[in-house]
This record gives C-alpha cells, structure tokens and sequence, in this order.
C-alpha cells in the first residue's frame, strides 16, 4: 500500500528534525546527562514537529544503545517503537478521548510497570480538548507520577490548558520552520523520490505551507501525483493558483465601487462550484497581502504567491487606499464568522460586496474611515484639478519687440521653479509713463515669485508618503523614480517641495511630459493634485544669491588673492 510522503519520511532521529534546534538540542542534551523529566509539554502549530519529537523522545528513553542522545534505531526496542507494537509507548488523542473516565483507566495502568521497555511513555495529542474534570484527575498523577511513567503532552492552543498543568510540565516551544529550510528539505526527498523540484517550485510549496512542512510534504506530495518534474506551473495547477484573476476583479470592483461586477464574478464562481465560505477565506488573504504591500517595504517573505502574481499585487496595492484595504478585511472577517453560524453563505457573500462596493450602506467604523478618507483627499481635489492659469502683466513699453516668457530649457537647472501663482491685490503694478506707446510687452514677475517660494519654505512641513510616491513613479518613468531615490519632500499648501542634492533629477523635471509623470504618482498616492517646487530654506536662497560670495569663490577659482576683513 503506498505511504504518503509526510508518514514515509517522519524523522526517526532529533538530526532529522527540521528548523527546531531550539528543542532537539535540549533534548539531545537532557538525555545525555540522564536529566530526564517525568512531565514534558510540545507547544506549537500544526506541521512543525510535536508528536514527531515525542515519539524520537519516547524511544531515546528505552533504547538499549543510545548514541549521543540519539536513539540507534537498531536495537528490538526501536524497532518495536517505529512499527506501533511496543506496549509501553501509548499514543491518546484527547480530541476523542476527553473524558474523565479516559484520564482514570491511564491512571490505572500508569501504576503498572512496563512490558518490555524502561519506561512507560504516554504521549496525549490535542491535550487542550480535555474537559475540566479530566484536567483535575489527571493532576495528581502528573505532578507525582511513578518513577517509570513519562508524560509527553501536545498541543496547538497552549493558552486553553490550566496553569496547574502547565507549572507540572517542561514546556518546549515549537517555531514555523523558515521556508529556506522546507525548501531544501523538500529537493532532498523529491531527489530521494526520483522526481525533480525546481528550486522556485520548492521555494513557492514551502511559503503555502506557512511554516508547517508536513502541509508541504503533502502539498509535494500532491504535485508529485500530477507531474514527476514539479515545475512553478505544476504547483500552481495542484494548488489552484492559477484560477485567482477573480480575486483581483473582486479588489478592483471594490476599490471602483462596482458592485454589479462584484456581484457577477460572485455569481460566476457559485455557478462553478466554489464554496462562499472558501472564497471570503481567499479574499480576505488577498487583501491582507495588499495590507502588507502596502504598508511594508519589502513583504515578498510573508506573501506566499508566484513572482507574477506578487508583482501583479503590487501593481493594485499602489492604487487601493489602506482605508479600503481595512474596511475590506473587517467586512470579510465578520462575514466569515456569519457563514460558519450556518446562514446562507451566497447572500452573506453577495452583502458582503455590496457593502465594500457602497460604503455608505455600512455603518461600521472602518467603512467610516473609509468616506472620511475619500472625503479628505476629494476636497482639495476639485480646488486644484484645474490650475489657474497665469495671468500676464501687460504694461505699455516703448520699443515695439515682445520680450517673450523664459521656457523651462531656459530655466536654470539647479531648481524647478515653482509655477508661478496669480498675482495678487497685494502685488504693485510698476508705474509707467502715459505716453509709452500702445504696444505692450509679457513681463514676468520673478521677485513675487521668490517671495512666494520663501514663503513656502517656511511653512513646508513632511511629506510622509514621499517613499511611497518614489515606488509608485517606478511605472511611469524609472528614470524619474531613480534620480529621486533617497531624496526628501514637503507639502506647503498646494505645493509639493522636493529637497534634492543633485541638479540632475530636477534637470529630468524640466521636462513636461516627466513633471506629469511626478503629478500622477503623487495623486495615486495621496488622492491630491500638487504642483511642483523645489524645497529652499531661507537660509539657504540667501547664500545662493549672496553676489559677494560668489566673486569670492570666482577669485579664488582664477588665482586672485582675497583679503579678508
């Protein structure tokens, strides 16, 4: 009959025990000196090793040669133990034996000595199912038990059990193994298999498996059945992960407020057969990948997908707001909670859009913070989606030739000049003779406009989603998000200030087509249109227009000598 993979290949020895060193060392060490406890306690989540180290540590404690803590695996009594049929190692589910009359026959045969082994080793899985009453009679024997019984408790929800058990027992804690080791677990025993795994097959099995490699053995085991050389399409096909397009249209539909397209790709899965109840659980894990996306700088270890997907969650984690993203978790969650009471789970589902799509029609508090959100970064939206446009200065001149406006080539290059602002009652119009001739002439006006920028300055404050705006203009222009990198931003009003130490980045900004590139990215990001300006503290635009100084530095550069007084 043929054995699943996770059961063939069990570690018989602490060696073989994958990303628990923490334990197995311990352990190793406990036996070598012969400190063995009468109570010990596997805590941990499913997967990670707990009933295996329970049974290696049953048999290291009867083995008739041990071999440095380790059991020989050669001897009668380890034989007797990895085949099921030594006596003296009791295996007890306490999920179906939770009862106190259970917890009184082990107390009666505890008082026997053991058949064939040294010790008498009862191993209780799912300990925390054991009702109150078993608890208190399993207390006195567990806190003086006979010299020749061991206790190994397991379970997955440590919390549930008493502190009087828990004061009786050395606890040992069990940790998600790392995918880097479920990986190369898992090439070894494919190579051992006579199959061949791709390492970014391996590396895609051990993150679904989150942290637990028996799920990854039979997740390996799954694909093995499918193909012999287990590719990164191979494990999409056996997982499923190629049919998730409508968890994107779901995200999409939400944050367009659609609710007739998501209640169409609702209907379309119903129709092929999906449970709701599985869908809400799939949905909520997308959202809780853009969750991490996006609030993350790197969140690739913790998002178990392919490299396509990954990059695809990216694209759509930059364009949802976090307000979305939350109100869309909460939602999911209470409606899973809701399908498992036993209501109809197409309607609870098909609510449960509605009220991510209509907002308003939710009156929980993260759909609150969600229209608050859409209501902040509307307002000064339908101010600013237009800019004024700049008013010219036209006063009668004498010569007849047109001075025209600088462009932005002529612009220098060390800073982007903020767009010029409409001029204000506050503003003087030079005074003119009455005589001048009726041509007129364009003058700009560059004192208001450093007045302007000063002022800006000085009520600049922090940009904090500058970073973000960095990574989302990486689709709109590299080149732009590069020269960018690393620098710092500030919001003044109806201005965004860029504090640059290169000249380049704000050379690429003289482009027009560039600078629009930098105004949708700062609108994806905070839902606001911006104009652009350099960030120039006081002091700073002193020392750049202090002429004395640049004579000084231009003497110097020529070999004058400069006397200072």
């Amino acid at each position: 009959m043929y054995q699943v993979l996770y059961r063939k290949w069990r570690p018989q020895v602490f060696a073989d025990v994958v990303g628990q060193p923490q334990v197995t060392k311990t352990l190793k060490n406990e036996l070598i000196a012969g400190r063995v406890a009468h109570a010990y306690l596997f805590t941990g989540c499913h997967g990670t090793g707990k009933t295996t180290c329970a049974k290696i540590l049953a048999k290291a404690v009867n083995c008739l040669d041990p071999q440095d803590g380790e059991p020989c695996g050669k001897c009668d009594i380890c034989h007797a133990a990895q085949d099921g049929t030594l006596m003296d190692i009791v295996e007890i589910d306490a999920a179906s034996n939770n009862g106190v009359d259970s917890i009184r026959t082990l107390r009666e045969e505890a008082n026997f000595t053991p058949v064939a082994a040294k010790y008498r080793v009862y191993i209780i899985d799912e300990v925390h199912m054991l009702s109150t009453s078993a608890f208190n009679a399993l207390l006195k024997t567990l806190e003086e038990p006979p010299a020749h019984v061991i206790f190994i408790l397991a379970t997955t929800e440590v919390q549930k059990l008493p502190a009087t058990i828990l004061s009786r027992c050395q606890r040992f804690d069990f940790h998600r193994v790392p995918p880097e080791e479920i990986a190369a677990r898992l090439t070894y025993i494919s190579g051992q298999e006579g199959a061949s795994l791709e390492p970014e097959a391996a590396m895609l099995l051990a993150r679904l498996s989150d942290g637990a490699v028996r799920d990854a053995l039979s997740l390996l085991d799954q694909c093995l059945g499918r193909s012999r050389e287990v590719t990164v399409q191979v494990v999409n096909e056996a997982t499923g992960l190629t049919s998730r397009n409508h968890l994107f249209q779901l995200a999409d539909a939400v944050y367009q407020h659609d609710s007739a397209a998501a209640l169409s790709v609702v209907d379309k899965a119903h129709r092929d057969g999906k449970d709701m109840a599985r869908l809400c659980e799939e949905l909520s894990a997308h959202f809780r990948s853009l969750m991490l996306i996006k609030t993350m700088q790197n969140a690739r270890p913790l998002v178990a997908v392919t490299e396509d997907e990954y990059t695809r969650l990216e694209q759509q984690a930059l364009k949802i707001p976090l307000p979305v993203i939350l109100h869309g978790l909460d939602t999911l969650q209470d409606a899973l909670e809701r399908i498992y009471r036993g209501t109809d789970r197409r309607t609870e589902m098909e609510m449960s859009m509605l009220r991510l799509c209509c907002p308003e029609l939710d009156d929980s508090r993260a759909a609150l913070v969600r229209r608050i959100d859409a209501l902040e970064k509307r307002a000064p939206v339908t101010a600013a989606a237009a800019p004024a446009p700049v008013e010219p200065v036209q006063v009668p001149r004498q010569d007849t030739a047109a001075e025209p406006v600088p462009t932005a080539e002529q612009t220098p290059p060390a800073a982007v000049i903020p767009e010029p602002v409409k001029p204000t009652e506050q503003t003087p119009v030079p005074a003119v003779p009455q005589t001048a001739s009726p041509q007129t002439a364009i003058v700009p006006r560059k004192s208001s406009a450093r007045q302007t920028a000063a002022q800006l300055a000085e009520n600049a404050v922090p940009l904090t989603e500058w970073p973000e705006i960095v990574q989302a203009l990486q689709q709109y222009s590299k080149s732009i998000a590069t020269a960018f990198r690393g620098t710092k931003a500030y919001v003044s009003g109806d201005y965004v200030l860029i504090d640059a130490h290169n000249d380049l980045a704000f050379q690429l900004l003289r482009e027009s087509s560039q600078r629009d590139s930098m105004r949708r990215a700062i609108q994806q990001v905070t839902g606001r249109t911006y104009r652009l300006g350099p960030y120039r503290p006081a002091q700073k635009q002193k020392e750049e227009i202090d002429p004395l100084k640049k004579l000084e530095q231009r003497a110097r550069a020529e070999g004058i000598p400069v006397i200072e007084k």
